[in-house]
């Protein structure tokens, strides 16, 4: 038995037919049946039953077939490997990002490691944060940068950053708390920014027409129900920068990352902290424990994890619990 060998077996399957696995092949049909009865020889069992219209695997077949796909796959990794070794970095990194890190942080990033790998390609997959895993699932994305919280013990998570949630929303948006008890916001608005770093709490929150994000509305609601409060949520949305589009807008208040800021543009809009909530999200790379990691995809999370600036871990995260980001930071150790 040989991978061409193999090669043929798993043709012979998938095209259903040894005729339709030879035109695929570009063979003719005798050698390839020849090869099928070498290998049913080799191994002392009948693999397939040729029926008039399509084959049928017996369980001999079926075992066989399972495990030449695997060693198929494994030979391509290795040639991969092979290659980035003697080719050294060049190539594409298949990475997914969501856009509240897509279009904020990750320019950045991307532009310091691009000086140093000038050869090295992006293609970029922009999704939320359980899109993403599931790209990750299926191998169609090397490393993804998402979000907590989520859920996921087949993935390598990296913490990246720790950040805290911001109310935005403009001037207008603030007048009904302005000044009220459970709020630090002054009486007259800071024209000077965007960014006025007073904070104000969830009881007057709970007064505001809120922006959520939809991943983040359990978290947000415990947070209020710990206080006694219950939220109004104005809109609920599937991506953070509506969140954060809509409040620049004047719709509301938004609750978003703080990474999120650079995206307002309203010189109306206002940016406060909150005063009693513990709220913070974390930005974490993950990739698949069972999936080969490529020497551009270990060079890129290398480099994301150096340049981050060092943050003692938030206390008190209800967007953050430490379960649903399995294996921080010693991932990285693994595989490299």
């Amino acid at each position: 038995m040989d991978l061409k060998q193999l090669t043929y077996f798993v043709t012979v399957i998938k095209e259903g037919t040894i005729s339709g696995a030879a035109r695929k092949l570009n063979l003719s049909q005798p050698p390839l049946s020849t090869q099928m009865k070498l290998l049913e020889e080799e191994f002392g069992c009948v693999l397939f039953e040729r029926g008039s219209r399509k084959i049928q695997l017996t369980e001999a077949g079926q075992l066989l077939y399972e495990r030449a796909v695997t060693m198929l796959e494994l030979s391509e990794v290795t040639k991969k490997e092979l290659l980035d070794y003697r080719n050294g970095l060049t190539g594409a990194l298949r990475l997914g990002v969501v856009s509240s890190v897509g279009c904020s942080l990750l320019p950045e990033w991307v532009s310091a490691f691009h000086s140093e790998f000038p050869a090295i390609r992006f293609e970029l997959y922009e999704a939320n944060t359980y899109q993403l895993l599931e790209q990750l699932r299926s191998n169609l994305i090397e490393l993804a940068i998402v979000r907590t919280p989520f859920h996921g013990e087949e993935f390598a998570c990296t913490t990246l950053r720790h950040e805290p949630m911001l109310v935005v929303g403009t001037e207008a948006c603030f007048s009904d708390v302005r000044g009220s008890a459970g709020s630090n916001l002054p009486d007259s608005a800071d024209t000077s920014g965007i960014l006025l770093r007073d904070t104000i709490s969830l009881q007057a929150l709970s007064r505001l027409p809120l922006i959520i994000y939809r991943r983040w509305e359990a978290p947000l609601r415990e947070a209020f129900a710990r206080e006694g409060l219950s939220p109004s949520c104005f809109c609920m949305n599937d991506d953070a920068r509506t969140s954060v589009y809509w409040a620049d807008a004047g719709l509301g208040v938004g609750i978003v990352p703080a990474s999120s800021r650079p995206l307002l543009r309203n010189p109306q809009t206002r940016v406060y902290e909150i005063s009693d909530s513990g709220l913070f999200t974390s930005i974490s790379v993950v990739h698949n424990k069972n999936a080969y990691l490529s020497t551009i995809a270990r060079r890129f999370l290398t480099h994301l994890v150096t340049i981050q600036p060092s943050s003692p871990p938030a206390e008190n995260a209800s967007l953050d619990p430490a379960a649903l980001c399995p294996a921080a930071s010693p991932a990285i150790q693994r595989i490299l």
